[in-house]
């Protein structure tokens, strides 16, 4: 069952909210109106290694602001997923999602005034058996 919240630990999510990476050299503004989305964490082998909490939002629902020249990509197995982090800092802002091409997953951390290890019983994608490998 998907998680989607207004709040965070009393902290309203905006219907457009701020996002930056750890350094500040990337600025995100998303569009949130419902608040956060699908929130939830992977196996697979790279969201494992970075621990993040994910949400998600259509592609036309994250503008970068400032720092589009510090956005570095990383695809890895297909090469579907287009992952991006501040080449500065390092931390992960969001990605295209492989498994619908027409959305970001975004770095729940990175929104401003949210902490997300105060969200309770995140979910877990099973990334190790993606649908769109066993095609």
């Amino acid at each position: 069952m998907p998680v989607n919240l207004k709040e965070v630990n009393g902290v309203e999510i905006q219907s457009k909210h701020k996002a930056s990476c750890h350094c500040g050299s990337i600025e995100l503004e998303l569009s949130l109106p419902d608040g956060l989305v699908d929130i939830r964490r992977c196996d697979c082998s790279l969201c494992r290694r970075r621990g993040a909490i994910v949400a998600s939002v259509p592609l036309s629902d994250i503008g970068i602001v400032k720092g589009h020249e510090y956005l570095k990509l990383y695809q890895f197995n297909t090469k579907t997923a287009k992952h991006y982090f501040c080449g500065n800092c390092g931390i992960y802002t969001h990605h295209q999602r492989r498994s619908n091409s027409s959305q970001y997953g975004f770095n729940v951390a990175c929104l401003e005034g949210i902490n997300p290890l105060k969200i309770n019983d995140v979910p877990t994608y099973d990334g190790v058996n993606h649908p769109t490998d066993r095609r």
